[in-house]
């Protein structure tokens, strides 16, 4: 198996983590309370207790997996079932609600438009630990990162700001302010391809100068510098998830595209924002829907007589963690159906081994480009797709078979993709996105109006310190690979290896330490899949988008003996 050199976006290399993909050693047997089963006696014991709890209430949970379409056919299943199924994100959620606000649908920004850029401004993201390949894309172009921690890729940037952790719709509401006092806007863009830009004004102006900096962290000279850079050139704006773990977290990312609108950089060649969506928007949808969902965030397992779980470890990428074991246990019945053994699959009643892409046929929309990749089937492997688990379980107790795996696949290219320079991508992306205008009512752009931030009392202080979590350049969350250490700034008199108890009002936990002398001073950092971090989190949701807001705090610490 060879890799595509000529692919316009891999250029024949694997990212960080699918280099470790095959060094994961892969769950491939079955398990009932413990015990080592066939795959057979598995799905009987599956059926036979799908029979048993039918008229009760059960709960379908599931994460997204790789993306692959064909994975979803279980939540056909369930749904048809008459399970409860899941919304909302533990990841994008809350900043995609936002940007739909503002543009009516969350387009990302394909690699052929940041190739056209001048300038990118890398904010709350990492491609070096989470997409490395948009590296080659950012090469002989002005860079800008905005991060509340130093990255290696901040190091060598034009430009760095290290906002406060929160501070990022303070800034971007401080850029525009500045924007507006220099006369820079692009006032074609406003009148012609947005609504309320005046609303947008009276909110940013009703913050002084001097408020907008203490909040964000960043002098208003250094504001000066960076629009310098901006204006009247061709920018990109690529931004991460880091932003956005908050309640307010949707309101961040329609202040971060209020801030590209008044400088018009959207519709343009080489310009806009791109956020985390994938490149399925204007597809078919394979399959039915659940007709009562809850959110993901905030699952509340006790509730259920059958959880099944699906592509996802909960008890330790939920928030609040302590609440999730004592909610899951008193469940009658926990399946598993995964690639790995993990926390979850450990407590869980029967495991069902999943296989992972290599021994599958599936069809994936691509997370951060605009290409669509059919995943023929390589290999056999021990464990069931998630295809055959649903048709076994239609035809056992819904009397009827899915259609073939192909007929699925071809629906789904059909309903809106085409072929580009030999390569699969959606045809939304012929064109450059909202040249046409936005996918609102009007079709025009809805610059942010007014937010509430009912965290500004405790931002304000400078009493305890902001925890983030930030994706692991070797790990993918909880899978592959595990750090759960505590990084510290070098202001804290702490050392390599000391052991610390942090606090928040969720609860404490006891960490090892490593100091990081990236860190602000007020911050502290895990990595995503830290065991501990989420005892100290909480089961809150975002005010719109159903996202977990695991950085809706403030922390303290202290030293261990």
């Amino acid at each position: 198996m060879d890799a595509d050199k000529n692919h316009p976006v891999t250029q024949g290399f694997l990212c960080s983590k699918m280099n470790r993909f095959l060094d994961e050693r892969r769950l491939d047997i079955a398990y009932y309370r413990g015990k080592a089963i066939s795959l057979e006696k598995a799905l009987e014991i599956l059926k036979e207790k799908l029979k048993l709890y039918e008229n009760e209430n059960n709960l379908f949970f599931n994460g997204s997996g790789n993306l692959g379409k064909m994975q979803n056919s279980t939540k056909h299943f369930f749904a048809n079932f008459g399970f409860v199924g899941v919304e909302g994100s533990l990841c994008d959620g809350a900043g995609d609600a936002g940007i739909k606000e503002g543009r009516g649908a969350d387009l990302l920004l394909p690699i052929s438009e940041i190739k056209k850029s001048e300038v990118v401004i890398i904010w709350g993201r990492n491609p070096e630990n989470s997409n490395t390949h948009m590296l080659p894309f950012l090469k002989d172009k002005k860079l800008i990162v905005i991060d509340p921690r130093k990255t290696k890729l901040a190091e060598n940037a034009d430009m760095f700001l290290q906002v406060k952790p929160r501070g990022d719709i303070y800034l971007a509401l401080l850029m525009a302010r500045v924007v507006y006092m220099l006369q820079e806007e692009d006032n074609e863009f406003i009148e012609s391809k947005s609504e309320n830009f005046e609303d947008f004004v009276e909110l940013f102006e009703t913050y002084t100068i001097n408020e907008l900096c203490k909040r964000c962290g960043i002098e208003l000279e250094v504001i000066y510098d960076i629009l310098d850079m901006l204006i009247g050139k061709k920018v990109s704006i690529l931004v991460g998830i880091g932003v956005q773990k908050y309640l307010i977290g949707h309101y961040v990312l329609r202040a971060i595209d209020s801030f590209a609108a008044i400088l018009g950089l959207f519709g343009k060649e080489g310009c806009g924002v791109s956020y985390l969506s994938d490149s399925s928007f204007g597809f078919c949808s394979l399959w039915d829907d659940f007709k009562d969902k809850k959110s993901v965030a905030s699952a509340d397992f006790s509730k259920y007589s059958m959880v099944f779980i699906q592509n996802a470890n909960p008890l330790v990428s939920l928030p609040n963690t302590k609440r999730v074991k004592e909610s899951i246990s008193k469940s009658q019945f926990v399946v598993y159906f995964g690639l790995y053994k993990n926390e979850t699959s450990e407590i869980a009643d029967l495991v069902i081994p999943a296989v992972t892409f290599l021994a599958k046929n599936d069809i994936k929309s691509t997370y951060g480009n605009e290409y669509i990749s059919l995943m023929p089937k390589l290999r056999e492997e021990e464990g069931i797709s998630e295809y055959e688990l649903s048709n076994y379980l239609f035809k056992s107790l819904l009397n009827r078979a899915l259609k073939e795996e192909k007929e699925y696949i071809r629906e789904f290219l059909k309903s809106n993709s085409i072929e580009k320079d030999g390569y699969l991508i959606s045809k939304t992306y012929l064109k450059t996105p909202y040249l046409e205008g936005f996918y609102t009512d009007n079709g025009k752009f809805y610059f942010l109006d007014e937010f509430e931030d009912d965290f500004e009392d405790d931002y304000l202080d400078d009493e305890g310190f902001y925890l983030l979590s930030i994706k692991h350049k070797k790990a993918l969350n909880s899978s592959f690979f595990r750090d759960d250490f505590l990084y510290v700034p070098d202001n804290l008199s702490l050392s390599n290896g000391d052991r610390v108890e942090v606090s928040s009002p969720y609860g404490r936990a006891d960490f090892e330490v490593r100091v990081d002398k990236n860190l602000r001073s007020d911050t502290l950092m895990c990595y995503a899949g830290n065991r501990k971090f989420n005892y100290l989190s909480p089961s809150m949701v975002s005010l719109d988008g159903e996202c977990a807001v695991f950085q809706e705090m403030k922390v303290d610490i202290k030293r261990l003996l």
